[in-house]
């Protein structure tokens, strides 16, 4: 099948701007968590107010990203491309300049409100500018690449710049990212006409965003207060409710914010599912190896950040080397349980590390086979998710993989934080009731492992998830949705 992109010779520079904002995107998710040690002595930051760094972002972010792909399905994706590039430049330069906590935590839920509304429309342009099934398999790996990879290429910049120039620059360094991808939005993108016109579902904005916000909140405070306390029960009691209304209301809304037809195709669905269940085990591997590396190992920022280069190479070889050239003529099911299955694997490796352990023998293996294992994964899931869908609903189609990406991650977080505490506490009690230094690095490492072992079963369902659900056709041969 040729596609109509094809004669296109900016398609290609059209992918490398796409790239550059998704990458922003990700790398601003770890990027700041480096530099928040810097940041909270810098600004005077009370301990029980520095998680709202991480909170006010993720917490736009989630909650504002179905009706950031509604926006970009109404007024065009790239329109909301670039409205999301220039705030999300606009609120880094902010952030940046920050002389307070509040600045600071003003500036974060901007960044996360553009991030919902540049997401989403990236992934839906990358939709409608590649639909021939080879170029789409190039042009997703390179995506799946960033979208795997970036979190630990985050980790490895925010640790050179914090240790070499300043925490702000964690911050500034998005303006001049931006600025060239609004450069680029302007000469290389093409917007393929979805649906102009039609009304924005303001009751399910209310319901879909609040719902969300709720559960990404309950889920951010189970960690530091308990899954008994109010803060995070009642939250999360009201996210599941506004959620469920939710859906009720897209059942009977003229014009729905989310379409529930998209999760009828059996094969999309089983993507989405796929990609939660990924995204909550693989947060364990930045989870506990950036504490691993600095508090048992004793790596510095930078080095700590080297150490999970691997994750990301091995990421982007899987993705751009293995799947891209593989899914036109194989099955994405294949593809997607092959690498939970290798993932999977490198999480057993994984929870065999000791406070003795060595880098290269010990844990160099094992992230080298999440990271093939999440690139072979991420890779058929996006195109596999995005395909087929009417192209006036791939903004919020995009918008709802991302959100299920998000909500994976914060669960993925504190079930894993959850589970490592709990075992550390009890093989501390049981093995050195006094808390002796040796003792509790021990015990903290034996946290890890087990949560490392929960980690490969939720890999391994995910396994067995894209195995039963996305159909066995080739990926060549699943028909691409309207071009409108």
């Amino acid at each position: 099948m040729t596609s109509a992109s094809a004669g296109d010779p900016k398609r290609w520079w059209a992918l490398a701007v796409i790239a550059l904002a998704q990458l922003m995107v990700i790398l601003d998710g770890t990027i700041v968590n480096i530099a928040l040690p810097s940041a909270q002595r810098a600004l005077g930051m009370p301990d029980a107010d520095r998680q709202w760094v991480i909170t006010a972002y993720t917490l736009a972010f989630g909650g504002l990203l179905l009706l950031g792909g509604r926006i970009a399905d109404l007024v065009g994706r790239k329109r909301a491309f670039v409205i999301g590039l220039a705030g999300f430049a606009v609120a880094s330069a902010l952030g940046g300049a920050a002389a307070g906590p509040g600045t600071l935590f003003a500036a974060r839920a901007m960044q996360g409100a553009f991030a919902a509304v540049l997401a989403p429309s990236a992934l839906s342009l990358l939709t409608t500018t590649f639909t021939d099934p080879r170029e789409r398999a190039r042009a997703f790996g390179v995506y799946g690449a960033l979208a795997g990879g970036g979190s630990g290429a985050g980790l490895l910049v925010g640790g050179l710049l914090t240790e070499y120039l300043d925490w702000r620059w964690c911050l500034y360094v998005n303006v001049p990212v931006a600025l060239a991808a609004l450069i680029g939005a302007q000469v290389f993108l093409r917007d393929r006409s979805g649906r102009r016109s039609g009304h924005l579902d303001v009751p399910g904005v209310l319901l879909g965003s609040g719902g969300l916000v709720a559960l990404v909140y309950g889920f951010s405070e189970a960690g530091p207060r308990g899954w008994t306390s109010p803060w995070v029960f009642a939250p999360l009691m009201a996210g599941v409710t506004l959620l469920a209304a939710f859906v009720w209301w897209q059942n009977r809304a003229a014009g729905p914010l989310l379409p529930l037809r998209i999760f009828r195709d059996r094969s999309r669905a089983g993507a989405f599912a796929t990609m939660g269940l990924a995204t909550i085990g693989m947060f364990g591997v930045f989870l506990f190896l950036t504490y691993y590396f600095q508090a048992v190992l004793g790596y510095p920022p930078v080095r700590t950040g080297l150490a999970f280069m691997p994750v990301s190479v091995g990421i982007v070889i899987g993705a751009t080397q293995i799947a891209a050239r593989l899914l036109p003529r194989t099955s994405p099911h294949t593809l997607m349980a092959s690498g939970m299955v290798l993932a999977a694997a490198g999480m057993v490796l994984l929870s065999r590390l000791t406070v003795h352990a060595q880098y290269v023998p010990h844990v160099l293996p094992g992230l080298l086979l999440v990271g093939l294992g999440m690139g072979l994964t991420f890779m058929p899931v996006y195109a596999t998710a995005t395909v087929g869908v009417p192209t006036q609903d791939t903004g919020v189609a995009s918008a709802a993989l991302t959100t299920v990406q998000q909500i994976g991650a914060s669960l993925g977080t504190v079930l894993l934080n959850t589970i490592a505490t709990g075992a550390t506490s009890r093989y501390s009690h049981a093995h050195d009731p006094a808390h002796s230094g040796t003792a509790l690095a021990e015990g903290v490492v034996h946290g890890f492992s087990v949560a490392y072992w929960c980690s490969a079963g939720v890999l391994l369902l995910a396994a067995l998830v894209a195995a039963l659900t996305v159909r066995r056709g080739k990926a060549s041969h699943v028909r691409s949705g309207p071009s409108a």
